[in-house]
């Protein structure tokens, strides 16, 4: 009814982008559901009401608005501002799920510019000449004339005086060679395009026949031509930087050729950056993060410089800037695959997790300059150092995880303070010492190493590693449990430990107080000292969200991760609690010879004898008493603040043993259908000792679960010995006999003295609780 209850009570889930309530209603088009009914749908779907091409917003907002009041329109707002950014997000995935082939097409786009000038260039020159070729036509036929009439006009035209712009045209080749032997690069293009706008001015006016007109345009061209690989030339030699490198290739942009220009300015700085490269040499004795900053500085300052040029000579055109984009990737594709073979690889093979981080570090400092004026080649660097540093990762925590082994052979199982060399968790004074975890010298050294392994990797969570971190502490500290267990004597021999254990060889926990401090070691790492250190990952990673929505969602998604990883250290240590507890189990039950202490003989053949027996107890029963009695003191000083780990773990030991007595099935079977009944002194005696565990265990030592199954053990002894034809009331002595009986014992072993009624309040409720299920046990049997 519970989980009915509280699931009925939560609201619908809803997707995380739209609101719940009435504005998400409205933004799906009006209808009745709330947020739990978008959560469903695709983006896509949403979208579609604002992608007609009749879309009117003003209506839109007046449709929705008319009927709302003011807390209804501030959902509406802030649902269509979570649209606006899901719709944001949504391009930019589609935009890099193509980039590649935008990059590809953009190039494709301005190779067939260039192909198109060439075109026209090549089409000018034909018209050029087919107009030349008319002209001639016309001056040929002035000789059909009549006679005399071609050698006057022949004379006139040799005896008439050269035009400004003839003679223009005529100097204009001379003095463009001067200009370009001289290398006065913005005159020669001054003057190439007064001598494009020359051309077209004489072409229309005709004041140049059309084989001068189509003479200067020739010129223009080769010259044109000439230009630009004389500007090509000056733009390789590596002696041209800066102001010079931009003028070149603004010059080739002027010239038609941007493509090639662009080109030109990346090959620059390509060919600078090779320069400057060789002059850093990784060496076997350098350290790994110098060198890394080293290469980071010359890469990342080529880069940021060839933007720099790019955009003050291109501008933000989008062919330009996907070349760009290409050759940045490109660039930082080689400095990721040198800093990986030269530094990551070396640090991967011996865990060098600290170094490793660094390298990364500094590598995305640099690529955090370059993003911030808008360009992002982060994920690049990530794609090239998540394998070699989730190698780090492994050979780390194989480190610890073969260290804690080597350090839980020799462990003596003494719980002390954090010894000298290991760091201690606050400050050491007086009023802080008891804030100190009291383990044993293995776990110290394990908590010690977990907490650097945090540090080391927490700058590393932006290469998305937290999941594999925290499933790698969990498979070493479930390593570490499985040494606390081979440490229980007999563990071993117990098939239920065989698997997982393996051949760890520690040291024996022999005494009771050595064996709970292997449980003091497992609980506090799991519940505390674990858990506080992964707190590290999840601060360092909410402080570098830049989106205060994205951080919150991204809360709302680790806590339940957190809870899950938690859960799974807590089933580790609830395996090494049981493990203990069967082992004691066993030594109560069992002797060492393998015969039983608890059987159904002990009971039926108290009928067989002639004299009365001493009615105490049975001495399992007691030794269970006295060994509760005995742990709970020691762990009453050992579970200081963790009381309730302490009692769970008496109460699993009662349970244990009662459980193993419930699901004996040879006890039960010669109980119930042996040759020789259960007789009344059988009866008496097993009926004494399960009140006996209910005195001795009664809000200490006993669950209400197991409280409900001696219930049941008593029920079905009564049962069996209601079969023989007798009533149980007429042999069993009265309740207080009972509780007298047990009490007495209890005390005796406990070392206090007893109280009226034992040692409750008549009127307690543990004391009405025994009492009633005394009464309870008697009309079982009786019925």
């Amino acid at each position: 009814m519970a989980s009915a209850k509280s699931s009925r009570s939560r609201p619908a889930g809803h997707s995380g982008v739209f609101p719940v309530g009435s504005a998400a209603a409205v933004g799906s088009g009006g209808g009745g559901g709330g947020g739990g009914g978008d959560g469903g749908v695709q983006l896509a779907d949403k979208l579609k009401i604002f992608k007609t091409d009749n879309f009117d917003p003003d209506a839109y907002v007046q449709s929705k608005c008319q009927t709302m009041n003011e807390k209804e329109i501030r959902h509406l707002c802030s649902y269509l501002q979570d649209l606006k950014k899901a719709s944001a997000e949504e391009m930019r995935r589609s935009v890099y799920a193509n980039y590649a082939s935008f990059i590809r097409t953009s190039k494709e786009i301005s190779d067939l510019e260039g192909e198109l000038l060439s075109i026209r260039n090549l089409l000018n020159t034909q018209a050029a000449l087919i107009h030349g070729l008319s002209e001639g036509v016309q001056i040929d036929s002035l000789t059909s004339g009549p006679d005399g009439s071609a050698e006057d006009n022949i004379s006139n035209v040799e005896d008439q005086e050269p035009s400004e712009i003839q003679k223009w045209s005529a100097d204009f080749p001379d003095m463009l060679d001067v200009l370009l032997a001289e290398r006065r690069v913005d005159e020669a293009l001054d003057a190439l395009d007064e001598a494009e706008r020359a051309a077209a001015d004489a072409k229309r006016k005709q004041t140049l026949t059309a084989a001068e007109v189509s003479a200067l345009k020739r010129s223009i061209s080769d010259n044109r031509q000439r230009l630009a690989d004389q500007l090509a030339e000056a733009a390789c030699q590596s002696s041209t930087r800066g102001i010079e490198l931009r003028a070149a290739a603004s010059a080739l942009k002027r010239l038609g050729d941007g493509p090639r220009a662009h080109s030109l300015l990346l090959s620059a700085h390509s060919q600078r950056l090779q320069c400057n490269m060789q002059t850093i040499h990784p060496s076997s004795t350098s350290y790994g993060g110098a060198y890394t900053a080293a290469l980071a500085q010359q890469v990342f300052s080529v880069i940021a410089q060839a933007l720099s040029d790019s955009v003050d000579v291109f501008g933000d055109e989008s062919c330009y800037a996907s070349e760009l984009v290409t050759w940045a990737t490109k660039q930082v594709m080689s400095f990721a695959l040198l800093v990986k073979r030269h530094v990551l690889s070396s640090c991967a093979a011996a865990g060098g997790l600290r170094a490793a981080a660094e390298c990364v570090q500094v590598s995305l400092g640099h690529c955090s300059l370059l993003e911030a004026r808008g360009l992002s080649v982060s994920s690049v660097l990530l794609k090239q150092f998540k394998p070699s540093l989730e190698q780090a990762l492994d050979a780390n925590l194989r480190r610890i995880e073969e260290s804690t082994a080597a350090l839980a052979a020799a462990d003596n199982w003494i719980l002390t303070y954090p010894p000298t060399g290991i760091r201690p968790l606050t400050r050491s004074s007086a009023a802080n010492l008891a804030l100190q975890p009291k383990l044993s010298s293995s776990a110290h050294r394990f908590n010690a190493m977990v907490q650097d392994f945090f540090e080391d990797v927490a700058p590393l969570l932006s290469l998305q590693l937290g999941g594999s971190t925290m499933d790698g502490i969990t498979q070493i500290f479930n390593s570490y449990v499985n040494s606390l267990i081979s440490a229980l004597p007999g563990s071993m021999d117990d098939e239920a430990n065989l698997d997982g254990l393996g051949n760890k060889i520690v040291r024996m926990a022999e005494t009771e107080e050595q064996q709970l401090a292997l449980l003091a070691n497992a609980s506090l790492l799991a519940e505390e000292l674990l858990p506080r250190a992964a707190m590290k990952l999840s601060s360092i990673n909410q402080s570098s969200m830049d989106d205060l929505r994205k951080r919150g969602a991204d809360k709302q998604n680790r806590v339940p991760e957190q809870r899950e990883w938690k859960r799974k250290l807590q089933r580790m240590v609830d395996r090494l609690r049981d493990s203990f507890c069967r082992q004691h189990a066993l030594e109560l039950i069992f002797t060492d010879e393998g015969d039983t202490h608890l059987s159904a003989e002990m009971y039926i053949s108290m009928d067989n004898t002639v004299e009365e027996p001493e009615w105490v107890p049975s001495p399992i029963f007691q030794e269970l008493y006295a060994k509760l009695n005995r742990m709970a003191s020691i762990a009453a000083e050992m579970f200081v603040g963790r009381e309730r780990f302490a009692t769970l773990l008496m109460m699993r030991l009662t349970e244990t043993v009662i459980l193993w007595l419930s699901e004996d099935q040879a006890f039960w079977e010669e109980i119930e259908q042996g040759p020789k009944p259960l007789g009344p002194l059988g009866l008496q005696q097993f009926y004494l000792d399960m009140q006996f565990v209910i005195i001795f265990g009664q809000g200490r030592f006993l669950s209400r679960h197991v409280h409900q199954v001696i219930l049941d053990i008593i029920d079905r002894a009564m049962a069996a010995f209601s079969a023989t034809g007798m009533n149980p009331d007429s042999v069993l002595p009265g309740d207080d006999w009972f509780m007298d009986v047990a009490q007495d014992v209890v005390s005796v072993i406990s070392g206090k003295g007893r109280a009226a009624n034992g040692d409750r309040e008549v009127n307690s409720p543990t004391a009405s609780v025994s009492a009633h299920s005394m009464s309870s046990f008697k009309s079982h049997g009786s019925s």
